[in-house]
């Protein structure tokens, strides 16, 4: 596949996911959009308000300004930066929210179909944030972020669904390579100890901590090779562990082999706010 053929599946990935998340938000009653989100300082309407922030950055390549002051749930330069958009539209209605969402989205659609990205590994432009992406990097990320703030909708309000679309596949599986990173960065885990996951829907994946303090992926994770621990689970309880979301539910993750480590990797699971 070449890379403009990559990038594009991307854009289609994406545009899907933006199509999703309006239909949801469309079914929320303007009494619903104050409701608490997982997201620590979020309800409905700063999900939505910090897409449309985006988005619009992406399409106009203009940035926004606010006084974000210094929030206990935004932590970092990027942290303070998504509540830029949270800041400036808090008193937006929802329509008004949901009508910049769909023109700033459209408008980017038509760019890049109109001249569509060819290098994957070129800069991309324009960008949020003053951060150096790539083409593929920024193209890879949007399904991802637009489809996991479908789901914290969802959540909030009571709207289950969204888990078989592409942009879930697509999201899910971006978030599992994050695993070898957890088991040898964030747990710290010796070298050498194997972890495997099995995430349903996905191909298992199963990683090894090195001598050099990295996640090395083990050749063939559906072999015999033993593992110090395996965890099973479905798809929404990864992407809310992976996600940074909420804590897995009551039976919802299997663990198999060392309850501890286990117990380590899914308290750290997390890869994205």
């Amino acid at each position: 596949m070449s890379d403009q053929e990559l990038l594009a599946g991307y854009v289609d990935v994406w545009w899907q996911a933006v199509g999703d998340l309006t239909a949801v938000l469309e079914q929320v009653p303007d009494e619903q959009w104050s409701t608490p989100t997982d997201l620590a300082g979020w309800d409905v309407r700063a999900v939505a308000s910090h897409t449309a922030h985006l988005e619009r950055v992406l399409a106009t390549g203009e940035e926004e300004h606010a006084e974000v002051g210094e929030p206990v749930h935004a932590s970092g330069m990027m942290g303070r930066y998504t509540e830029i958009g949270v800041v400036n539209r808090r008193t937006a209605e929802p329509a008004a929210l949901l009508a910049e969402i769909r023109e700033m989205t459209g408008r980017r659609h038509d760019a890049l179909r109109a001249d569509p990205p060819r290098d994957a590994s070129a800069p991309a432009h324009p960008v949020f944030g003053g951060l150096s992406w790539t083409w593929g990097s920024l193209l890879r990320n949007r399904p991802l972020d637009v489809w996991m703030h479908e789901q914290d909708v969802r959540r909030a309000v009571g709207l289950p669904g969204g888990l078989d679309s592409e942009a879930a596949a697509h999201s899910a599986a971006y978030l599992v390579e994050g695993f070898g990173f957890v088991l040898a960065k964030k747990v710290q885990a010796p070298p050498g100890t194997r972890a495997a996951l099995v995430v349903q829907g996905h191909e298992p994946c199963a990683f090894e901590g090195g001598e050099d303090g990295r996640g090395r992926a083990v050749p063939d994770p559906t072999g015999a090779a033993a593992y110090d621990v395996t965890l099973r689970m479905d798809r929404e309880t990864y992407v809310v562990l992976a996600g940074g979301r909420r804590p897995a539910g009551p039976g919802k993750v299997d663990v198999v082999g060392d309850q501890g480590l286990g117990r380590e990797i899914l308290a750290r699971m997390a890869t994205t706010p």
